[in-house]
C-alpha cells in the first residue's frame, strides 16, 4: 500500500474508533508531572509513577517551573519559570515537541496554566505589564494550540489557576504584585497591593473573593482544589511584620477563612508557601516552603495547625489519595500522611518548584 495510502487507511480506523487512542498508560502510567534540573545543568520535566518512579525525563529548553496534564491525551504543557515567555507542549510518549507557546508582545507567563474538562482548550495566566494588568490566554488545543482569545484576569499578578472538579468554572489566584521586566522581579505596587481570587464561567467573572483589609500584603500564589470543590490558597508575605496567616480555604458564595496557628508556627514558614495540596479524602490540606525547610499539615474542617516535618529545600507537594507526597530541591520524593513520613526515594536531579497531579 502506498504511503498516502496507507496514512489515509489509518486515518480512516482511527477516525471510526477502531484504532485506540493513546492515553497515559502508553507514556508509563504518570500520575506527577514535574519539572527537574539535571547535574549537569540541563532541564527536564519528569513523569512520575504511584510507586514515586521516574517514568520520562524529556528535555526542556530552559527552566521548568510548573506543567499542566491533559485530561485525557498523554500530553502536557510545560511552563517556563516566571517571567518566563514560552510553553512547551510536549507528547509524553515520544518525547516530541508538538506545539510551542510564545506569550504575546508585551506579556510574560506566570508559569501555570490548566485544561478545560474536555481537553479543548488551554488556559495561562500572563502579565500585561504595560498595563499592569492580569490576562488569560485562551489557546485551542485541538488547532495546535493556536491563541483565540483572552480575558482580564480580575486582578493583577495572576499566578496560579485550577478549574473545579466536574465543571469548567476557573478559579484564578490574582496575586496582587505588578512587575515589569524592565525591572526583573522587582516588586512595584506593594503599598496598594490587593490579592483575590476570581471565578470564571466562560470568560466572565462570577464571583470574587477579597482577603481581609490587614492581609492586602499577603500574596495569594498557590492553590489546591478538593475533590468537592473547596479551594485552598498558599500565601507570600510582602510585609515588614510576620503574618497573621499564610494559609487559607475559600468556598463559592462565603468568605475567606484562614488557617489558625501559633505565632513559632507560622515563624517556621519564613513568609512563604511554596504549593499547596488536599489529601484525596479532603480532610486535610498541607503546604510547603521552601525558604523555611518545612511542611505544614492542616485539618481542613477545624483549620487548625496540627503537624509539622521538617525538610530541606522542599517545594513541590501533591496527594496520591491519602498520601502527600513532597520533592525537593535536593532531589528526595518522600511520601507522608497525617501521623507517618515514609522516606521515598532519592534522584539524581534538582525537583523544582511544583508537583502536579495528572
Amino acid at each position: 500500500m502506498a504511503r498516502t495510502g496507507r496514512r489515509q487507511f489509518l486515518g480512516g480506523l482511527l477516525a471510526a474508533g477502531l484504532i485506540p487512542k493513546p492515553t497515559w498508560a502508553d507514556a508509563g502510567s504518570p500520575v506527577f508531572l514535574s519539572a527537574a534540573a539535571n547535574p549537569d545543568g540541563s532541564y527536564v520535566l519528569c513523569g512520575i509513577d504511584a510507586a514515586l518512579d521516574v517514568r520520562f525525563k524529556i528535555p526542556l529548553p530552559a527552566r521548568g517551573h510548573a506543567a499542566a496534564a491533559h485530561p485525557s491525551r498523554p500530553e502536557a504543557v510545560a511552563f517556563a519559570r516566571r517571567p518566563g515567555t514560552f510553553a512547551i507542549v510536549i507528547d509524553c510518549i515520544t518525547g516530541l515537541r508538538k506545539a510551542r507557546l510564545e506569550s504575546p508582545l508585551g506579556r510574560h507567563f506566570y508559569g501555570h496554566g490548566t485544561f478545560s474538562s474536555d481537553g479543548s482548550l488551554l488556559f495561562t495566566t500572563e502579565n500585561d505589564y504595560e498595563a499592569g494588568q492580569g490576562r488569560i490566554g485562551v489557546w485551542d488545543a485541538l488547532d495546535g494550540y493556536t491563541r483565540i482569545d483572552e480575558w482580564y484576569s480580575g486582578g493583577v499578578g495572576p499566578h496560579d489557576i485550577k478549574r473545579l472538579p466536574g465543571t469548567d468554572t476557573l478559579v484564578v489566584a490574582n496575586g496582587g504584585i505588578d512587575t515589569h521586566p524592565d525591572t526583573g522581579r522587582t516588586k512595584l505596587n506593594i503599598p496598594t497591593m490587593a490579592p483575590n481570587l476570581s471565578y470564571f464561567i466562560n470568560g466572565v467573572v462570577v464571583e470574587t473573593a477579597m482577603l481581609p483589609p490587614q492581609f492586602h500584603k499577603s500574596s495569594i500564589r498557590h492553590l489546591a482544589i478538593s475533590k468537592r470543590g473547596d479551594v485552598a490558597f498558599g500565601m507570600q508575605w510582602q510585609g515588614d511584620q510576620m503574618p497573621q496567616a499564610l494559609v487559607g480555604t475559600h468556598q463559592r458564595g462565603s468568605p475567606i477563612s484562614l488557617m489558625t496557628a501559633s505565632t513559632d508556627q507560622i515563624r517556621q514558614l519564613d513568609g512563604y508557601v511554596g504549593s499547596i495540596a488536599y489529601s484525596g479524602n479532603g480532610n486535610s490540606i498541607a503546604v510547603t516552603s521552601p525558604r523555611g525547610g518545612v511542611v505544614h499539615m492542616y485539618d481542613a474542617s477545624t483549620r487548625m495547625f496540627f503537624r509539622d516535618i521538617l525538610l530541606t529545600d522542599v517545594s513541590g507537594i501533591a496527594s496520591l489519595e491519602d498520601t502527600f507526597v513532597v520533592t525537593t530541591g535536593t532531589g528526595q520524593l518522600q511520601s507522608m500522611t497525617r501521623g507517618d513520613s515514609n522516606f521515598s526515594g532519592q534522584i539524581d536531579v534538582k525537583w523544582d518548584n511544583h508537583l502536579v497531579a495528572i
